[in-house]
Parts: structure tokens; C-alpha cells; sequence
């Protein structure tokens, strides 16, 4: 099933995110994770994409095994970074080939030492107009940024560009984490009134880790409101404790967003299901 068919506010949709393991032991984990979370009968998985080569083949065989053996409808990440056009061509009839319909067109990670590395598309507008142009009939889904991307310049500029791509043929957007809900509905207010008009899905990631959010905050730019920062700062010798309060302020800020219309809940998992499956069986009985 195509992901745009499954986003209705009058029937959220969860969806969960996972990466592919370096290892096939860690694989075997996952596919774990993914059986556990099938009893919460999610709208749709999806699979990032590496930055390398042997780790984007590795993200491609996963996200093909996921669809094939445990039926979720599957949404590939595919970055342009780093691949022509013949490539990428290659990449989507091989997609296309093992049943998979869905996709997230992505610019991907450009080199830290600032180079541009070799590729026919430097932003995901041009990927998308090309997935388009080649008349598959895929479900193309694309980043927001409520808080805007780290590189730009100005939140208006990034919201333009996210227009581009929309008017390129993107069906629906998956937001960038957020832990202050206000950022994501002036997003979706602000994108309404450029005419962005598609299903713009709000990206959650519960907090697990001190450690780990502290790294987050550091890559995506993303603001913790000041009452979470002082409680993190004060239990984070105690993972347990962290654990239960990211997953409490995770369930409400959910419960806010799907009470004022969000069309679902997608969830950055780190490849791991508790806190996801607490979140969810919270809001099954409220949704």
C-alpha cells in the first residue's frame, strides 16, 4: 500500500524508523524489533539510507527484506549524494522490482570536509523530479524541518526550498525531530500558507539516553524546551529515570499533535521498540 493512502487524522497512522546494522547478528535483532512491533499494526517502517557504499547496499537489502517477510509496507530512504542518475535508476527499478512502493527522496550527508562529491543532483528536488520523470508510480515522501535545517539560512528559505520539492512531486512530508510541539505547528501553519498542502507527518524521537539526545541536539540543531533540560540534567545518572521521562514527555507531546490534527506519528527508534510500544499502547486507548 502507498503511504499517502494511509495518512488521515481521522485515523492517525504510526510509523517507526530504523537503521541498518552493521552486523548480521544486529540485523537478526532487528528483525526481532520489527515482529514486536507488528501487534501495533503500524501504517508503514522505514529504512535509512547509509553514506557509503557498502552500507546504502546494505539499506536497500534490508529495507526489501522487511517488505518481503514481514508484509509492513516498507518506505526506502534513497539520497542522491554521491550517485548519477544511471545509479539512481538502478537503485529505484531494483525497489520497484521487490514490490516496494514507497519512498523517501533525500539529498543525503555532504562530505564534512565541505567538498561536493560526485553525483548528478545536489539537492532532493532534483532526485524527486527525476523518481517522477520515470513514471513508476511511487509514493515519494520528503524532509521538513520545523526548526529548519542546520545549513541554512533563514527558516524562510528553508520552507522554499521544502515548497520546491513539494511542487517537484512529493506526496507527503515526514518532519526532523522536535521536543517542543509549538515548532511543529507553526511549521505546518507557515508551509499552508506558501502552499504546501500535502500531509506533513510529525517525527518523534523518545528519550532514552542523556548522552544520546546531547549528541542529537548537537547534529540537527533541534531545541529541548528549558523544564526537559533541567529535569534531563538532573537524572541523568540514572538511565532508568531518563528513560521513563522521555517516554512521558514523548507521550504527551503526541497526544497533542494528533488532538490538533496531525495526520500520524512517526517514530526515530534507534532500533529499538520499548519505548515506542509504551507510547503507542498509551494513545491506542485516546486516538
Amino acid at each position: 500500500m502507498k503511504v499517502r493512502a494511509r495518512l488521515n487524522p481521522s485515523r492517525p497512522c504510526f510509523s517507526f524508523e530504523f537503521f541498518p546494522p552493521k552486523t548480521d547478528e544486529g540485523e537478526a535483532r532487528l528483525m526481532e524489533t520489527l515482529h514486536e512491533l507488528q501487534g501495533l499494526e503500524p501504517g508503514f517502517v522505514s529504512v535509512t539510507y547509509g553514506a557509503g557504499g557498502g552500507e546504502r547496499s546494505r539499506s536497500l537489502s534490508l529495507a526489501t527484506r522487511i517488505q518481503r517477510e514481514t508484509g509492513l509496507t516498507t518506505v526506502a530512504h534513497v539520497a542522491c549524494v554521491g550517485h548519477t542518475r544511471a545509479e539512481l535508476g538502478e537503485i529505484l527499478d531494483r525497489l520497484s522490482g521487490e514490490g516496494i512502493q514507497n519512498v523517501l527522496a533525500l539529498r543525503g550527508d555532504v562530505p564534512r570536509d565541505g567538498g561536493q562529491p560526485p553525483g548528478d543532483f545536489r539537492h532532493a528536488q532534483g532526485l524527486v523530479e527525476f523518481i517522477q520523470e520515470r513514471g513508476q508510480g511511487l509514493c515519494v515522501g520528503g524532509a521538513g524541518y520545523p526548526e529548519g535545517h542546520v545549513e541554512t539560512l533563514s527558516r524562510e528559505q528553508d520552507l522554499l526550498h521544502l515548497k520546491a520539492k513539494v511542487d517537484a512531486g512529493l506526496d507527503y512530508v515526514v518532519t526532523q525531530l522536535f521536543f517542543d510541539n509549538a515548532f511543529y505547528f507553526d511549521f505546518v501553519e507557515r508551509a499552508r500558507r506558501v502552499g504546501i498542502n500535502v500531509p506533513i507527518v510529525p517525527g518523534i524521537m523518545p528519550i532514552t539516553s542523556y548522552v544520546q539526545v546531547k549528541r542529537f541536539i548537537r547534529m540537527c540543531g533541534a531545541t529541548v524546551p528549558m523544564r526537559l533540560q533541567l529535569q534531563l540534567e538532573r537524572l541523568q545518572e540514572d538511565p532508568q529515570s531518563v528513560t521513563q521521562l522521555g517516554v512521558a514527555h514523548a507521550t504527551v507531546q503526541c497526544m497533542e499533535l494528533l488532538q490538533r490534527g496531525a495526520p500520524g506519528i512517526h517514530f526515530y527508534t534507534l532500533n529499538k521498540s520499548p519505548a515506542a510500544r509504551l507510547i503507542v499502547g498509551a494513545l491506542h486507548g485516546r486516538v
